[in-house]
């Protein structure tokens, strides 16, 4: 089960089932859950924990320090669930004391060759990220986002649940849950209505979803104003609700549409 050109620190803790392949190293602080597979030529530093079921590929480096200048070499840590795959050069780093300390990427993602995921960055479920996509330090992502190749998402942005990141876009305002953005700057072109018909939401709900995004986008009111109205919409499964306080969430201001977009 672990080659024996591996490098495996006596500290490590490993589960049942694990597979670690040749010329990879597993450090101390380091623990990986049951029927894990890590390939060839990966890093794994500590602290890191790692849930059951992931695989890691080639030349991914997992839970080294964040080269962010503010970091000393305080004692911080990566967090990964279960059944993530985390593909070709992937670089996922731990926290800093300056936020929470700790990374955390949840459970059945897929991280695509070369993705970045920066210090204290913490990551849903069921999230795909495309190659080379990259996301600063600080930075927030809700289940089910989607970010497209070569994607960049500065530091302290947050991208909502079911949120879609158009390719090569540079996202520098906070996208909500359900909307699709894309461009240099990022700006929102319609509701992510492939994305929630895929995670099973009915016809339906994404039409009140439309609704809430004509509010917020075409009615001409304040952002305060639209959400009043947009809370007036019926939610029954908490869809709604979850929109309008991705919004009342934003950190950098919500992304907005060109004015071409404003009708999607």
């Amino acid at each position: 089960m672990i080659d024996p050109r591996a490098i495996v620190d006596p500290t490590a803790r490993l589960g049942e089932n694990v597979r670690i392949g040749p010329w990879s190293i597993i450090g101390p602080d380091v623990e990986i859950g049951d029927d894990c597979e890590i390939d060839a030529h990966v890093v794994i530093r500590g602290p890191t924990v790692m849930g059951r079921g992931n695989r890691i590929f080639p030349f991914a480096v997992v839970g080294e320090a964040t080269p962010a200048l503010a970091y000393r070499g305080e004692p911080t840590r990566l967090v990964i669930g279960d059944h993530n795959v985390i593909r070709e050069g992937v670089t996922l780093h731990r926290g800093t004391v300056q936020d929470r300390g700790e990374t955390r990427i949840g459970s059945h993602n897929l991280l695509m060759a070369y993705v970045h995921v920066g210090h204290d960055c913490v990551v849903g479920d069921h999230c795909i990220f495309a190659n080379n996509a990259s996301i600063s330090g600080h930075v927030r992502v809700g289940d089910r986002a989607n970010l497209g190749g070569y994607c960049g998402v500065p530091q302290y942005r947050s991208i909502g649940a079911l949120a879609m990141i158009g390719g090569m876009s540079l996202v520098l305002k906070d996208v909500p849950d359900c909307v699709s953005v894309s461009g240099n700057p990022a700006r929102a072109i319609s509701v992510n209505a492939e994305g929630m018909r895929r995670a099973g939401i009915g016809e339906d709900r994404i039409r009140v979803l439309r609704d809430a995004w004509r509010i917020l986008y075409r009615s001409g009111l304040s952002v305060p104003e639209a959400l009043a109205r947009i809370d007036e919409l019926e939610d029954p499964d908490g869809l709604v609700a979850g929109f309008v306080a991705s919004v009342r969430d934003v950190r950098h201001g919500v992304v907005r549409p060109r004015r071409s977009d404003a009708d999607a």
